[in-house]
């Protein structure tokens, strides 16, 4: 099979990172958190060639969920988010939305669980729970690619921040040590903001892992 490829778009008030996976050749992607202006992702995407088959959502913050409506209605892809997440997509005071001061709320097709392979065409990828930046949030491990698409739960030596709604640093923490740090060294981290790392590096600069 031809190898599996990732790329990113940085987009929105505070700089998220989302990105696309596709398998080289194919015209198909995978969008993880369209975090701002859905047409805009849609026009960038098209203009590559690339269609958006499904759109994954890693939690429901409203800097990781306000392209998602619009992408979902110009491209008619389904939106998954974790099973616990509901209450954030479907709130905008819980995802902070309203606060940011642009309410918003998505409605979910498919809700996932823990440990759960999805395939979509032909690339396959798990559902890893990793609860505490919000209650619902996920990660995405592509084991062929060895991939790990984050969200905000592990960043580059640090970690996602826990005192907005139903964040919880000690269930962070504890999600992190026993949920990734599993994961072979070689796996590359894509997080939710900031630049790349891997588990590797992670495993042995990142301040917060052990400190639960």
């Amino acid at each position: 099979m031809a190898d599996i490829k990732i790329g990113r778009m940085m987009l929105g008030a505070v700089g998220t990172n989302c990105y696309f996976v596709y398998r080289e050749g194919s015209q198909d992607v995978i969008f993880f958190d369209p975090a701002d202006s859905g047409s805009y992702i849609y026009e960038q995407l098209k203009d590559r060639g690339f269609t958006v088959k499904a759109i994954y959502l890693t939690h429901a913050h409203f800097d990781h969920i306000w392209g998602c409506n619009e992408l979902r209605e110009l491209t008619g892809a389904k939106v998954c988010a974790y099973e616990e997440e509901r209450v954030l997509c479907e709130d905008a005071e819980t995802n902070v939305s309203a606060q940011a001061g642009r309410p918003y709320t998505v409605k979910v097709d498919e809700y996932l669980r823990d440990g759960e392979i999805r395939t979509e065409g032909d690339i396959s990828f798990k559902v890893i729970y990793t609860p505490g930046h919000t209650i619902g949030s996920c990660c995405y491990y592509i084991e062929e690619a060895g991939i790990l698409i984050s969200g905000d739960t592990l960043f580059q030596a640090s970690v996602g921040r826990a005192d907005l709604p139903t964040g919880s640093e000690s269930t962070l923490i504890r999600s992190i040590s026993d949920k990734l740090m599993c994961l072979p060294d070689e796996t590359r981290v894509y997080p939710g903001h900031g630049a790349s790392t891997s588990i590797g590096y992670e495993r042995e600069n990142n301040p917060f892992i052990y400190s639960f």
